[in-house]
C-alpha cells in the first residue's frame, strides 16, 4: 500500500476505504476550486462547502504517457476519470480484431460512464498525448450524489451527453456524405476547444488522419483527400496535423447542402 503523507482527516478516510487503487494513481491533496476546467466538470451550484466535500471525490491524479492505455474492454468498473489535461481516444474492437474508434475526448470531460450499467468497461481508453486525469472512485460518487442533488444532475447531464453523441455518430455514419463527415467532425472539435478558452479557428488535431477515419466510417485515403479537397476550397489551412479554419461558415454550408 502507497504511504500517506500530510492527508487531511478526510481525505484519509477515503484512502483507507479505497485500499484497491486503479493502476499508476496515488493519493494526494487536490484543489478542484483553483483547476481551469473547474466550471466544465463540475457542477455550476457547487458552493465552497460541497466544494470540498466534492475534492475527496478525487481519490488520485494519475499520468499518462501517450499510447498507454487508462482501461481497457472487459476490465472492472471502479471509477471514473475526469481529464485534466490532454487528449483520449475510445475504440472497440470488431470481430476481426480491427479498431473502430468511437470518441475523442479532451480536457473537462468524463471518460469510464460507460462501465456503469455492466460493471465492467465497454471500451478501451488510449491516450493520444501525454495527459493527466484525476481518478474517482464510483462507489464515492454515488454516495455523495445522494447527498448533493447538484452533483446528480451534473452526473446525468453527462450522462445524456454521452446518449446524445451516440445518436450524433449514428446519424453521422448513416446518413452523411463523406465530406459532411468531417465538416461535422471539425465543426465538433472547434466547438470544443471553445468551451475551453482556446480559438474556434486553429488548433492541433492530436489523432491520426487513420483514427479519424475509423470515427468517421471512411477510408483513410478519403479523409487526405477531403482534407485537400477543403484547404483547396479556402476553407482549412492545414499543415501536418496542425489545423486552422479559414472559413467556419463555410464548413456550415458543407454540412447544410443539399444530398
Amino acid at each position: 500500500m502507497p504511504a500517506v503523507t500530510a492527508l487531511r482527516p478526510a481525505q484519509r478516510t477515503i484512502f483507507m476505504r479505497n485500499p484497491e487503487a486503479p493502476v499508476g494513481a496515488r493519493k494526494f491533496e487536490v484543489t478542484c476550486s483553483s483547476c481551469n476546467l473547474r466550471e466544465l466538470c463540475l457542477p455550476g451550484a457547487v458552493g465552497e462547502d460541497d466544494l470540498a466535500r466534492v475534492e475527496n471525490l478525487v481519490y488520485a491524479r494519475r499520468r499518462m504517457k501517450r499510447g498507454e492505455s487508462l482501461y481497457d474492454a472487459g476490465d472492472e468498473f471502479n471509477a471514473v476519470y475526469a481529464i485534466r489535461s490532454g487528449f483520449f481516444k475510445t475504440s472497440l474492437l470488431d470481430g476481426e480484431g480491427r479498431e473502430q474508434v468511437t470518441g475523442f475526448f479532451m480536457g473537462g470531460e468524463l471518460l469510464g460512464m460507460d462501465g456503469i450499467g455492466a460493471g465492467r468497461y465497454h471500451g478501451t481508453s488510449i491516450a493520444l498525448e501525454d495527459s493527466e486525469v484525476c481518478v474517482m472512485p464510483y462507489s464515492l460518487v454515488e454516495e455523495l450524489a445522494r447527498e448533493m442533488p447538484a452533483l446528480q444532475r451534473h452526473l446525468h447531464a453527462v450522462l445524456s451527453r454521452e446518449i446524445v453523441r451516440d445518436h450524433g455518430v449514428m446519424m453521422l455514419l448513416g446518413s452523411m456524405r463523406a465530406e459532411e463527415r468531417l465538416a461535422a467532425f471539425l465543426t465538433n472539435l472547434s466547438k470544443r476547444f471553445v468551451r475551453r478558452g482556446y480559438s474556434q479557428n486553429e488548433f492541433h488535431l492530436r489523432m491520426t488522419r487513420d483514427e479519424i477515419g475509423s470515427f468517421l466510417g471512411l477510408k483513410l485515403e478519403t479523409v487526405s483527400r477531403l482534407f485537400s479537397q477543403f484547404q483547396k476550397d479556402g476553407l482549412i489551412e492545414v499543415n501536418q496535423k496542425h489545423v486552422r479554419i479559414l472559413d467556419i461558415e463555410g464548413l456550415g454550408r458543407v454540412l447544410a447542402a443539399k444530398h
